[in-house]
């Protein structure tokens, strides 16, 4: 089932079997600042590479709706038949929750996705594009970064955790 704009319903999480997938506590505490000095670092380098220079604002506010929309799709598609997706906000951000275990692989899949098709991909294609269209692709790739910010520290952690590890709403066994 698909809650939007709701959270799965709340269901009771053994914690002697279950950690926490970030186990500081001050870190949890703090861990959208993180987020936001990498979202600032990549907005600072895309400005000095000059991403922002290209076609208009119109174009530039629709090309960033279409990534985020293809950014949270891609998301979707790899939970889609596991388990309850809850998609919910917190300001400006948007929160994918799946009411499912899923395996290291299937979450790293899941968070790391929508960074290779929308940044790593673009990057590569920018070596062999010129002009417009090597410009939208640059775009593309920043924007897409910028908004995957708290999915390439998540994958980070996910990466450092043991290899038979189940995740489970925030937690890991």
């Amino acid at each position: 089932m698909l809650y939007f704009m709701k959270p799965l319903p709340d269901s009771k999480i053994d914690t002697t079997d279950w950690n926490p997938f970030i186990k500081n506590e001050w870190f949890r505490n703090h861990f959208m600042y993180f987020v936001y000095c990498l979202q600032a670092m990549l907005l600072i380098f895309s400005i000095i590479f000059g991403v922002w220079r290209f076609s208009n604002i119109f174009i530039k506010v629709g090309l960033f709706i279409c990534i985020f929309i293809i950014h949270e799709l891609l998301h979707l598609i790899v939970i889609y038949k596991v388990g309850d997706i809850s998609i919910t906000h917190s300001g400006i951000f948007f929160w994918i929750t799946s009411g499912a275990v899923l395996k290291k692989l299937r979450f790293f899949v899941f968070m790391f996705l929508p960074f290779i098709v929308l940044t790593i991909i673009p990057a590569i294609i920018c070596g062999f594009l010129s002009g417009e269209l090597k410009d939208t692709a640059a775009y593309v790739m920043w924007i897409n970064a910028m908004i995957a910010g708290s999915d390439i520290i998540n994958s980070a952690l996910i990466a450092i955790k043991p290899n038979n590890s189940l995740f489970y709403r925030g937690y890991y066994k």
